[in-house]
């Protein structure tokens, strides 16, 4: 029986482990009797026992995400491995900036699609505005209620489009510098502005914003689209003017009333900010309390708090209808109607996934459209990455810029690398703060831990008492017999500021008697810490100052 040698040169290859990857792919086809691939002279050759169609022999290779190109035959040709990597990335916040400087940095050529602005929903909608908005709130409510009696207060806050234009020069300013002029300086990272979806692991269709349509050929694919906020299907909703985070972070009013559906951190951050600078906000939600997806005693004693200031709460609860007229949205609730010049939609976010065409080109995702990552942020599709809010990953902006550099390390081969994500603290930015990071304690019972819970409230903080803010607690989890921390949960101003310490104290397995016995600067937030370790051996309302 006579046989046929074909050349041919592979592209993509990263490594060795790549090249024996591509031998499988090609000697599972029929009509191949042997296959050899060399990864560093990036070309192979096949045995055919029988006629085999040179598309049956590439669609086999690009199924594990390479490509194979016909042999030129030339001598003088340089290996295609020292070619670029050519990697293409959907989506232009953190996570795909963060993937492409590294992608880059290895060698990469990379290109940007993005459909929407620079940056993403952190620095543009998200993070940065709505942390802007507190701190202003902040500064308008210290005015008119200072700690220490006697103090003349402040003028209040400025007017609401003041504050926009604030808000608004700030965002212009970090896009610029963290994103703009970032990929002024990155020769290697090209950006294309339009919509793309996935014609396969190695090409991706761009429809510009005139209508133009590009093709572009990729070695590696990153998925980083990012999320938007979600609408639930409540009767009416759809046909009313209402706002999500978007809207609220971009308007130059402060409305006499802002009724808010949904209970978590975006709520509470936006909530108590509108409160602050002169709105009457009603929050509805499905929970028994705010937060319901943190320690309990979060959720409760922070809406406590809010109650305080004024903030009107409707636990267990969603609207049947929502309708709006002459500038008003009526709200009906089982016995209530509620009237307000705006209404918040802020009842968690949904991937932007679905103009990608991800089920046709074999790529998974969860019921919510969130793509299904592996520990390499690799999709189920060989040579499709993904990062970020569109992904199954938490949704924190750290989350998806960390796994971006991973995924960027991963695609030019010089991994594997994996995300660690078993110490993860978060933050809320309400006033006072919640802060987490490790296990609650149920979460430490229910993973069949023992373990032991001391809470020290602020008033044992000597800090918290000089600033006159003793409103909050922190609490430690450790694990009975060695006194191993296992999670802490914060309510305090400047938690977010504290709740590192207690992340790396976790990560390097310290124990309460280590954190106790630690030199913590007097007069911190911090050295509540500190206190609160301490409380699991000692009684704390007996020691001195710095007691040791």
């Amino acid at each position: 029986m006579s046989s046929e040698r074909l050349s041919f040169r592979v592209s993509g290859m990263t490594c060795d482990h790549c090249a024996r990857t591509v031998e499988k792919s090609l000697s599972a086809v029929d009509g191949v009797a042997a296959c050899q691939v060399s990864y560093a002279q990036g070309r192979g050759e096949a045995t055919l026992s029988a006629p085999v169609p040179w598309e049956t022999l590439r669609d086999a290779v690009r199924s594990r995400g390479y490509d194979l190109l016909p042999d030129t035959g030339s001598g003088s040709e340089s290996p295609l491995s020292h070619e670029p990597l050519r990697v293409v990335i959907i989506g232009a916040g953190s996570g795909a900036f963060a993937a492409a400087i590294r992608a880059s940095e290895l060698g990469a050529t990379v290109t940007l699609v993005e459909r929407g602005t620079i940056g993403g929903t952190c620095v543009n909608v998200g993070c940065v505005p709505s942390k802007i908005l507190v701190r202003q709130a902040q500064a308008a409510h210290q005015a008119a209620h200072p700690s220490f009696e006697g103090l003349t207060p402040a003028p209040l806050s400025p007017s609401g489009s003041l504050l926009a234009r604030q808000r608004k020069l700030r965002v212009d300013e970090l896009r610029k510098a963290k994103y703009s002029d970032i990929l002024a300086e990155l020769p290697a990272v090209a950006y294309l502005p339009g919509e793309a979806r996935l014609l396969g692991p190695k090409e991706v269709e761009v429809r510009g914003p005139l209508g133009d349509t590009t093709r572009l050929l990729a070695d590696r694919i990153l998925i980083a689209t990012g999320s938007r906020p979600q609408v639930p299907p409540v009767p009416g909703l759809s046909e009313t003017p209402f706002w999500t985070s978007t809207e609220a972070l971009l308007s130059e009013s402060i409305p006499p009333r802002l009724i808010i559906l949904g209970g978590g951190f975006v709520a509470a951050e936006i909530g108590q900010s509108f409160q602050r600078l002169g709105c009457q906000v009603t929050v509805i939600m499905r929970g028994a309390h705010l937060l319901s997806r943190t320690d309990p005693d979060l959720g409760r004693d922070l809406q406590g708090l809010l109650e305080k200031e004024g903030m009107r709460f409707l636990t267990g609860a969603f609207p049947e209808e929502v309708r709006f007229s002459d500038g008003l949205f009526r709200v009906m609730m089982k016995g209530e109607l509620l009237e307000a010049e705006h209404l918040l939609v802020a009842t968690g976010r949904i991937a932007n996934t679905e103009s990608l065409d991800l089920k046709k080109v074999g790529i998974e995702t969860d019921s919510s459209g969130s793509v299904v990552v592996n520990d390499r942020l690799e999709t189920t599709l060989p040579g499709v990455y993904a990062t970020g809010d569109c992904t199954t990953l938490p949704k924190f902006v750290y989350v998806a810029a960390a796994a971006g550099t991973r995924a960027a390390t991963n695609m030019a081969g010089n991994g594997p690398v994996t995300l660690d994500l078993s110490v993860l603290p978060e933050v809320i930015f309400t006033d006072p703060q919640v802060a987490t990071v490790g296990l609650t304690e149920a979460q430490a019972q229910a993973a069949g831990l023992s373990v032991e819970t001391r809470t020290l409230p602020l008033d044992q903080v000597p800090r918290a008492l000089a600033n006159f803010e003793t409103r909050g607690w922190i609490r430690m989890v450790a694990e009975e017999g060695s006194g191993r921390l296992l999670g802490v949960q914060i309510l305090s101003p400047e938690a977010g500021e504290m709740i590192q310490t207690a992340a790396l104290a976790i990560s390097a397995g310290r124990t309460v008697d280590d954190i106790g016995g630690m030199l913590f600067p007097y007069l911190t937030m911090v050295e509540g810490l500190k206190l609160c370790a301490q409380s699991f051996r000692k009684e704390i309302g007996m020691l001195s100052c710095c007691a040791g």
